[in-house]
C-alpha cells in the first residue's frame, strides 16, 4: 500500500511512502472506536455540576400543618422537593466521567480509523516542510494548494514544530498535531487527514509498540 508524496504547492514529488497494512489496511472495528471516542468526550467533561438537597437547604424548618385531619397530603418542611425552591431528589453531584481503556483496544480503534480513512481516500501525505516565522497567511496558502481551505484537516508533524502549529492556530478548521498526540477523535473529527513524510514511520512504530 502506498501513497504519493506532495509538495508544497499540492503537485506530485516523484517520492512515494509505503503504508504497513496492519495499520491502514485493517477491517475496522466500529465498537472499538465507539469506545475510544466515548472516553475522550468524557474526559473532556468537567464534572462540576451540582443541585442541593433537602438537606442543604437554608429555610424553616417548621411543620407546615398538623399530620391528620386536613384531607390532604402530609407536609414536612418547606424543604421538602414538592415545593418550589425546596431540595431536588437525586440531582447531579461532582463526579469524575473518566474510564480506562486498555491500550490494545485504543491502538484497535485507531488503526480502524485510519483504515476507513483509507477507504475513502482522505489521507494524504506532504513533503516535511518548515516556516521561517509563524504566519497564518502563509498556512492558508499550503490549503489552498490542497485544496483543504475550508475544510476540516488534521496535519500530522513527525517532531514538534512551533512556528507551523502557530500559523496554523487561528484557522477553526484545522488542527496541527504532533504523531504521538493524535487520538482517535481527532481522526474521526476530521474531514482529511495529512500526514508529514517524516511522520508516517513514527506513527506506525507508535502503534506497533
Amino acid at each position: 500500500m502506498e501513497l504519493v508524496v506532495l509538495n508544497t504547492s499540492g503537485k506530485e514529488t516523484g517520492r512515494k511512502v509505503t503504508l504497513d497494512e496492519t495499520v491502514f489496511g485493517i477491517e475496522p472495528n466500529q465498537h472499538a472506536v465507539y469506545l475510544e471516542v466515548k472516553q475522550y468526550l468524557a474526559a473532556q467533561r468537567q464534572g462540576t455540576h451540582k443541585s442541593k438537597e433537602r438537606s442543604e437547604i437554608t429555610a424553616s424548618t417548621k411543620k407546615l400543618k398538623k399530620q391528620k385531619g386536613s384531607g390532604s397530603a402530609r407536609y414536612g418542611d418547606i424543604k421538602s422537593p414538592t415545593f418550589r425552591g425546596g431540595g431536588r431528589v437525586f440531582g447531579p453531584k461532582p463526579r469524575d466521567y473518566r474510564f480506562k481503556l486498555n491500550k490494545a483496544l485504543k491502538r484497535l480503534a485507531k488503526k480502524s480509523v485510519l483504515s476507513q480513512k483509507m477507504r475513502d481516500n482522505s489521507i494524504r501525505v506532504l513533503e516535511d516542510m518548515s516556516l521561517e516565522a509563524p504566519k497564518t497567511k502563509d498556512f492558508i496558502t499550503l490549503l489552498d494548494a490542497l485544496a483543504l481551505n475550508g475544510k476540516k484537516s488534521l496535519f500530522i508533524l513527525p517532531e514538534a514544530n512551533k512556528n507551523v502549529y502557530l500559523s496554523s492556530r487561528n484557522l477553526p478548521k484545522t488542527k496541527v498535531m504532533n504523531f504521538n498526540e493524535v487520538s482517535s477523535y481527532d481522526i474521526v473529527n476530521a474531514g482529511e487527514v495529512v500526514f508529514f513524510e517524516g511522520a508516517v514511520e513514527k506513527f506506525q512504530e507508535n502503534l506497533k509498540k
